[in-house]
């Protein structure tokens, strides 16, 4: 096993104190300001195009700075936001039905396990309502009902319907709005796009994030770009897992890259499960396909009563089905929290009363939906969801039941930041699901959305001026040691993988390691098996660096080699993230530890010991072997008090 070292406990001192109502007003008002004059003269730089980045791109121009934007997609609109589904959270409470912005903020504390920071989750809160009000302006095309207003609907861990969507296109419509901003500043010129292109490693200089060294995937050229402050906005690190319902692109080198070069990374081991995947349907298969959590609103999810039961589902009395969602949680029925939903459906499959392949998976039913509704209500709420399903599969959900399975999709964790969304590298923010600040141990579902947008659109652009207005910031030159020093490191990674020529394949690689860490550090964990990873892990590693087969040069578009440069980061990850949740002694929200949990299989907090982020400080060469730093930041509970989960 890995050991690690303590370090001195970190501290967000950038949110203000008083109450927390008021915290993020007086953040804004002493923020210190740029002119616009000056504005022009700063050139900031964004990796990612997606909710958060575009909406953060798009909104700083129009302030005046002189944004570079960077994504590996062909282009921007086509960032994996695109893929986001169900809808939008917002305390707007539209509904009448008891909502509020302390609602949701009581909501997402309590669905993260009391794991989140009280002043970052209550400003996210707040901002909520005027993400709505921004998309409307932008011609965003949410649902409305009868009369003109919002619809919205109900998602998993809670009671009232505050999230806004578009069909379920809601990531997608969403994406153009903020698209379209960031076309208007493209072509105004404020914006510099740089598609197709990948950014391999941070520049740090004189303990400041002062560029970038980005490979364009087209022509392999490696270049520097230099700027006055760096915003991240590149995603979470899901494909760590091979199979996940991440777009194969995703990736976490970005954030890896900051992290070695000195950003705190938090929470590594904190992974959301979706509970509603359609199953995978062989070995053959490398991505995963979520069907939205919206559909947990009409469908009802069950499994034949006795085990082994392969009975087609129409053949099924219903006095011989276990709706086990709605029996085991009255209270919210199928609409339970993601990490709660998930483990359920495991522990059925576990039992055996799994359907379909394999026994992996369970039954989410529209038949009463269509009853009580009628077939074209359903259609309007959620046809293009079922037409992706019959594609998908060849079977038809509105004559049998859809057949779904918890996979990898979210990950809380990412580079530690503080209120200002900067990291523990000066002049570095990191914002969207590259970050760890708002969801604590378990997301609840449409709040990511939430998240990339309040940072893009209304956070960043206030904390980034402020950053800007202190900083000393001298002239960097291209040619400098410290920026030569960083892109001849990049080059001579690029050529060490070409160089191999080994007999194994990048995807082949990449496939063993997903399936280590689902098999021990995925739904659930123990001990024994987080060892057994923590000393596999290594193994692997240095066999890809032995053995992988990397073909072509990098002076094209090469496929392989932009997969072997991320599977690489991948391992190095990996071997933290178990870690992570090998320290992590208890059992809260996504981390779910066997030896920690109640009689009944709930999550077993331990507030005495755990009740901290976990920032970890990068101490070595070559992955974590050099032992990795511990900094603990303690959360502190004034608003919300921690108890016991309950959705019963």
């Amino acid at each position: 096993m890995i050991d690690y070292l303590l370090g001195d406990p970190i501290a967000d001192t950038a949110a203000p104190a008083g109450p927390i109502e008021h915290r993020w007003d007086e953040r804004k008002f002493n923020a210190k300001l740029v002119n616009p004059a000056n504005r022009r003269k700063h050139r900031i730089i964004v990796v990612g195009t997606g909710l958060a980045g575009g909406s953060a791109g798009a909104t700083l121009a129009e302030q005046g700075y002189h944004v570079i934007q960077f994504c590996f997609q062909d282009s921007p609109r086509r960032a994996h936001s695109v893929a986001a589904q169900g809808g939008i959270n917002a305390a707007k409470n539209y509904r009448n039905d008891g909502d509020s912005v302390y609602r949701l903020f009581y909501d997402t504390v309590k669905g993260g396990d009391f794991r989140s920071r009280e002043s970052n989750v209550y400003r996210l809160a707040q901002v909520s309502v005027q993400i709505i009000d921004q998309c409307v302006a932008q011609g965003v095309p949410f649902a409305r009902e009868y009369g003109g207003l919002l619809d919205t609907r109900s998602f998993g861990g809670v009671q009232v319907q505050r999230t806004f969507y578009a069909r379920g296109q809601t990531g997608q419509q969403l994406l153009m709005g903020a698209y379209q901003a960031l076309s208007r500043q493209i072509d105004a010129g404020n914006v510099e796009i740089h598609p197709r292109t990948e950014m391999l490693d941070l520049i740090v200089i004189d303990g400041r994030a002062r560029g970038i060294v980005a490979r364009d995937l087209i022509t392999g050229k490696i270049e520097t770009h230099l700027a006055d402050a760096v915003v991240l906005a590149t995603g979470g690190y899901g494909n760590v897992f091979y199979l996940s319902t991440n777009a194969k692109g995703s990736n976490a080198s970005a954030i890896w890259r900051a992290h070695k070069r000195g950003a705190y990374l938090a929470n590594p081991c904190y992974t959301q499960i979706h509970p509603t995947c359609i199953p995978r349907s062989g070995e053959h298969q490398s991505k995963l396909t979520l069907m939205s959590e919206s559909l947990r609103n009409d469908g009802r999810i069950w499994v034949p009563e006795r085990a082994g039961d392969t009975r087609p589902p129409n053949q099924i009395p219903e006095d011989e089905r276990d709706y086990y969602l709605e029996r085991s949680y009255p209270s919210f029925g199928n609409l339970v929290p993601r990490d709660i939903a998930s483990r359920a459906a495991k522990n059925q499959c576990d039992a055996g009363r799994g359907v379909g392949p394999g026994g992996l998976g369970v039954y989410l039913d529209f038949a009463d939906a269509i009853a009580r509704m009628g077939r074209p209500a359903v259609e309007a709420k959620y046809g293009n969801l079922f037409d992706m399903y019959a594609r998908i599969t060849a079977e038809d959900p509105y004559q049998v039941p859809m057949r779904i399975y918890p996979a990898v999709h979210y990950t809380m964790g990412g580079l530690w930041v503080d209120y200002d969304l900067q990291s523990t590298i000066p002049g570095l923010f990191v914002i969207g699901e590259a970050n760890f600040s708002d969801h604590g141990a378990n997301r609840l579902g449409a709040s990511a959305l939430m998240q990339g947008l309040a940072d893009g659109y209304f956070v960043l652009p206030t904390t980034l001026n402020h950053y800007l207005a202190g900083a000393e910031l001298d002239v960097v030159d291209a040619a400098s040691p410290e920026v030569t020093k960083v892109r001849s490191e990049a080059q001579e990674r690029i050529q060490r993988l070409l160089s191999i020529n080994g007999d194994r394949t990048v995807d082949s690689f990449h496939r063993e390691l997903g399936m280590l860490l689902w098999d021990h550090c995925g739904m659930t964990r123990n001990e024994s098996g987080l060892r057994k990873a923590l000393e596999r892990i290594p193994q692997l590693r240095d066999e890809f660096w032995r053995s992988v087969r990397v073909p072509g040069s990098g002076d094209e578009l090469n496929k392989e080699l932009e997969k072997a440069n991320r599977v690489a980061d991948f391992f190095e990850f990996a071997e933290l993230m178990v870690l992570d949740a090998l320290v992590r002694e208890e059992s809260c929200g996504g981390h779910f530890r066997e030896e920690h949990q109640t009689p009944n299989g709930e999550a077993q907090r331990d507030d005495e010991h755990f009740s901290h982020v976990s920032a970890w400080q990068y101490n070595g060469d070559g992955g974590i072997s050099n032992t990795p730093i511990l900094h603990k930041e303690a959360l502190q509970f004034d608003h919300v008090h921690q108890t016991q989960r309950s959705y019963a």
